[in-house]
């Protein structure tokens, strides 16, 4: 029986040996994941948290990393600056995660980026566009989306080529996204030679832009830009309607004119206005229809580029942390430096360029929503419909 024993505990510790560590330490790896689950920016972090959830099954189904379960851990940052920071707080002191992930609104991300920053914990953001979050030269924070002075470079090759506008209204929330993206777009109307008839902010969750789209409509702009979450995007379509405002084009920058509920909420209103995206999933790159069906099928409900960015970030998260050489975060943050992978996003390799840092660098595009359902339509060569132009705004919202 001794003898059988000795066996036993010999076979054991020479199996300990040839096997490494990590199989024997199932401990999961936690990083921490900031986004709004509540608040009026909650319909983003819900279409984000969903794609995370999924590509996360995905993950720990193939292995997880280097055989260790990923876990991500949640935290909502309620929309408010003041919530991330502690969110972040809580994440890195309390919860002890590797690393960061998240960041829907530029305000709440930066905050967040500040912190981890301070605590030189790695944090990959995935949709705050303010510029300014890579050009504070922090090196722990990298941006896997676009900046928002990107968000309008189709729009500027699509107002040369097909409106060929002499005028422009430039509408924005009163938020560091919506500031830093109405700079950039008067910055590209510019260079375009364009004359900036109006450059207003407006406090985001009002109820009446009557006061303001007056002013517009006196203005007489060829293009209204409007950088806009989603209620006040659906109510300055409806009150515009009202109003009867009649430029050549309406164009939303990105955030609320993309989401779903954009076209719902607007109704016939929302027919035919363009806005600029960072994803459409007709793109070639690889699993991106896959990943929009598959998404679909799942929650019954569209994606869009926010969706994308997240189910993108956890993929550059596992792979990172695969290739890091401990979980430490020096280590872990010199691993993202190195990321050079492709994404249903498009390919992630972190770039210093401009005045931003840690900036990964991909193209943006034009949608147009026509007839109910949001279509790709510029570039021309990565086009699933043809765009829908000139625009007789009266027939349209008759």
């Amino acid at each position: 029986m001794k003898k059988y024993f000795r066996f036993i505990l010999l076979w054991i510790l020479a199996l300990y040996l040839l096997v490494p560590s990590t199989a024997f330490c199932r401990d999961s790896i936690k990083v921490g994941i900031i986004l709004p689950g509540t608040g009026e920016k909650a319909e983003f972090g819900e279409i984000e948290k969903k794609s995370f959830e999924m590509a996360l099954e995905e993950i720990n189904a193939a292995g997880g990393v280097n055989g260790r379960t990923l876990e991500f851990l949640y935290e909502d940052d309620t929309g408010r600056p003041e919530a991330a920071r502690s969110a972040a707080k809580k994440l890195i002191t309390n919860d002890k995660v590797v690393m960061l992930g998240g960041g829907y609104s530029s305000s709440e991300t930066f905050a967040i980026a500040g912190v981890a920053q301070q605590n030189r914990i790695p944090f990959l953001v995935n949709t705050g566009s303010d510029n300014k979050i890579t050009e504070m030269k922090w090196d722990f924070v990298f941006r896997l989306n676009q900046p928002v002075s990107d968000y309008p470079k189709a729009l500027e090759s699509f107002m040369t080529e097909v409106v060929k506008p002499q005028s422009v209204a430039i509408l924005y929330e009163n938020t560091n996204f919506g500031s830093s993206g109405s700079k950039e777009f008067q910055r590209s109307c510019e260079k375009l030679k364009l004359k900036v008839v109006m450059n207003a902010g407006y406090q985001s969750g009002g109820v009446d832009f009557k006061p303001l789209l007056v002013r517009v409509k006196q203005a007489n702009p060829d293009v209204i830009y409007m950088i806009s979450y989603l209620m006040d995007a659906s109510l300055l379509m409806k009150q515009s309607m009202e109003l009867k405002l009649t430029p050549k084009i309406f164009v939303g920058g990105g955030a609320g004119f993309t989401l779903p509920e954009f076209g719902e909420n607007a109704g016939k209103a929302g027919n035919l206005v363009y806005s600029a995206t960072l994803w459409y999933q007709t793109l070639p790159y690889p699993g991106a229809r896959e990943y929009y069906d598959k998404f679909v099928q799942r929650y019954k409900m569209e994606t869009e580029y926010h969706g994308a960015e997240g189910y993108s970030a956890a993929y550059v998260i596992a792979d990172t942390l695969k290739r890091a050489r401990s979980l430490t975060p020096n280590d872990v943050r010199e691993s993202l430096s190195k990321t050079d992978i492709m994404t249903i996003f498009g390919p992630v390799k972190f770039l210093s360029y401009e005045k931003m840092n840690n900036q990964n660098k991909l193209p943006t595009y034009l949608v147009q929503w026509i007839d109910g359902k949001l279509e790709l339509v510029w570039p021309k060569e990565v086009a699933n419909k043809s765009y829908v132009y000139p625009i007789d705004w009266e027939k349209v919202w008759k």
